[in-house]
């Protein structure tokens, strides 16, 4: 994942490249897009097997307006990004992209490419995993499938 370091660090290195979110599957977000949010997000949790945990991350939300002549460039979402460090813990938080399209998901960034006219904002999608698979007897790496695993147990 690029961390908020990282993409200040492309963001300014390429002050006048406009910005194009792309999503897990190749769509691309409509490039009126708005940045209207940016925070640092904290999570505090006990995993399913009594571990409490904390996870970070930096989290900008990406809008869809109608007015479709609307362009984010590098410099703009560079000064997002500036304007958010005083929520943020410091620039090491991952990103992610909150962005809604029939229904709101948030896409963790893994890489920006560099293009001529623009930074490819490339996301992928978020799953969700079982954080003490030792404690619930679930296999750490397994080829077979996952109702091969789970027998009749029904307890996946």
């Amino acid at each position: 994942m690029i961390d908020v370091k990282a993409l200040k660090e492309v963001l300014g290195e390429n002050p006048g490249k406009s910005l194009q979110l792309v999503l897990p599957s190749g769509e691309a977000v409509p490039q009126h897009f708005h940045v209207t949010e940016v925070g640092g997000v904290r999570k505090d949790f006990i995993d399913c097997g009594g571990t409490k945990r904390v996870a970070s991350w930096c989290l900008l939300q990406a809008w869809v307006a109608t007015d479709v002549e609307h362009r984010i460039g590098a410099e703009r979402l560079l000064k997002i990004l500036e304007m958010g460090a005083s929520v943020m813990p410091g620039d090491f938080l991952p990103v992610e992209i909150e962005y809604e399209n029939g229904v709101i998901s948030q896409y963790p960034l893994v890489e920006v490419e560099v293009q001529n006219e623009a930074l490819l904002l490339k996301l992928e999608k978020k799953h969700t995993d079982c954080l003490a698979k030792d404690k619930c007897g679930i296999p750490e790496f397994s080829d077979k499938p996952l109702a091969d695993c789970c027998g009749s147990s029904g307890c996946c």
